[in-house]
């Protein structure tokens, strides 16, 4: 049995649901946005028309679409940046870590005390460059994975291993 009421229940799964849409949403626009920088037309700008694509494939309302192509327009509105932090993790493992953000200060704080609880640190911006080939991408809501990343790190002194796992 659900308990007391069946609509508490739906309540509750709604509001997960909900709340995960919002998320995505959320993240879609902001990559909708910086996609615009380069230019709104959606022939001339593929990664405008990439970022829209995936939008789509997420159900994403087109006004919702609509009004992050112009907030770029805006100029009263926040403006999004990306940043690039460079780091080493455990092991000696070369990190570039990729953010989107309306306050560059906030998230690298956080980045920081992130990395810190893993026993990695920053590095100087494109001190590390040299030993990226292919990096490896993890979005910030798979913290799981991000964990289980630091965790194989400490445990293992083979990198390869690492990040072949990393990338299945």
């Amino acid at each position: 049995m659900s308990g007391h009421s069946k609509w508490s229940t739906i309540k509750h799964k709604k509001g997960a649901t909900d709340q995960k849409r919002g998320q995505l949403f959320s993240k879609l626009s902001k990559n909708i946005t910086l996609a615009a920088r380069n230019g709104s037309d959606q022939k001339s700008n593929s990664t405008l028309a990439g970022a829209i694509e995936q939008a789509r494939a997420a159900n994403m309302p087109k006004e919702n679409i609509d009004r992050a192509i112009k907030k770029v327009s805006d100029k009263s509105a926040a403006q999004l940046q990306e940043i690039m932090v460079e780091a080493i993790g455990p092991g000696g493992v070369a990190l570039k870590i990729k953010a989107i953000t309306d306050n560059s200060n906030r998230t690298i704080t956080e980045i920081r005390n992130i990395l810190t609880g893993h026993h990695a640190k920053m590095v100087q911006p494109r001190s590390i460059d040299w030993m990226f080939h292919t990096p490896a991408e993890i979005s910030p809501e798979d913290h799981a994975k991000l964990d289980s990343l630091f965790e194989a790190l400490d445990d293992q002194d083979d990198v390869d291993d690492v990040a072949s796992n990393l990338e299945s």
